[in-house]
């Protein structure tokens, strides 16, 4: 019988990024947030004497061969198990193609978790702990096998892999969980501009040059990001200010009845987490500085508490206390024609939780 996975889309609440490397990458220390916002992917799969791959969606925008992440998820999970198979796998799209919220790359993971329960691999998803760990050590052989097929296949493909909170360095696919944010509204708003990563990289990276950043100064800049990312995300929130920009964090457990106003407080709701892609991409792209001017509504009482640019692009979103606020904020949206979807951030324990339909 087929099995259908959920396949949620992640948001990045913060990133820096760092000048070229020697090897053509780029040094990142982010944090990804899981939202409840999904693709469905369907796997079939049985043992056979040879391996064969076939891929079908109904966005025909979706690659259907090699190209597409599922596939190359699957075919080097075959080949690390041990295993032959007929594998089909059916993409059925309901997140932006190439916006920034990872929706290929979750659907790399989703593919790997059908795969498991179809082949009933038996240290596969039925068998995973109940991730509420806070620590790595803890979840076992599943998760550091997993993880290093993970990173061959793309740089935010691991972070689907732990969910939730995540803390992301290197490339990104170095993963870490974090404590995991109290649940809240999220507008992502989905232009249709299109944005290229790759162009946006090349930005970057002649704004490191003319501003001097080398890829040995970023280590020290993206090694005090990490921490202060790790201390805001624990509730202890930095007192230094590593970067500008007008978002926040909520730290897990809080209470969020009550006014906004009181909420900031009672949080410590920071103002130095930022995207650094903004510093490249909206000035080739202004109307995207202007979405998430719209979706902050700085001073205003249905103010975000964070408000971004998701990865490179061209998705933005914005993190509310209420529905009420995320709706007005999509109301804000509509006269200039800008489609929103609205959601909530996904815990950890529920994005495995509900991650099977069947």
């Amino acid at each position: 019988m087929p099995t259908a996975v959920r396949s949620h889309a992640k948001i990045n609440l913060g990133l820096g990024i760092g000048a070229p490397r020697p090897d053509g990458f780029h040094a990142l220390a982010t944090v990804y947030q899981t939202l409840e916002l999904y693709d469905v992917v369907t796997v079939t799969a049985r043992p056979a004497d040879t391996t064969s791959l076939r891929v079908t969606s109904d966005d025909i925008r979706v690659p259907t061969n090699s190209r597409n992440t599922a596939w190359k998820m699957v075919e080097l999970a075959l080949k690390t198990f041990g295993r032959k198979a007929e594998v089909e796998i059916h993409i059925e799209k309901r997140l932006p193609v190439q916006g920034g919220l990872g929706a290929g790359s979750a659907n790399a993971v989703a593919a790997l978790v059908g795969l498991e329960a179809e082949l009933g691999i038996e240290d596969g998803v039925r068998g995973i702990p109940p991730f509420e760990q806070e620590a790595l050590e803890g979840w076992g052989t599943w998760l550091t096998s997993r993880l290093q097929i993970a990173a061959q296949v793309g740089s935010d493909v691991p972070l689907f892999l732990i969910g939730g909170t995540v803390l992301g360095l290197d490339r990104g696919q170095e993963v870490h969980p974090l404590p995991d944010i109290e649940p809240v509204w999220c507008v992502v708003a989905t232009p249709e501009i299109g944005v290229s990563t790759a162009q946006a990289f090349r930005d970057w990276d002649a704004l490191c040059a003319v501003e001097g950043l080398t890829a040995e100064a970023s280590t020290d800049k993206l090694n005090e990001l990490s921490r202060a990312y790790a201390r805001a995300f624990a509730g202890e929130i930095p007192r230094g200010r590593p970067g500008t920009g007008s978002s926040g964090v909520l730290p897990v457990g809080e209470n969020l009845a009550g006014p906004q106003e009181s909420a900031l407080v009672r949080t410590g709701i920071s103002s130095w987490i930022q995207n650094d892609f903004e510093r490249v991409v909206f000035p080739q792209h202004p109307s995207l500085a202007e979405i998430k001017r719209l979706l902050a509504a700085d001073g205003t009482p249905e103010a975000a508490l964070h408000a971004s640019l998701s990865g490179s692009g061209s998705a933005l979103f914005g993190l509310y206390l209420t529905r009420g606020n995320a709706e007005a904020a999509r109301e804000r949206l509509r006269p200039v024609g800008v489609k929103t979807l609205l959601t909530q951030t996904l815990p950890r324990s529920q994005y495995w939780g509900q991650m099977l339909l069947q």
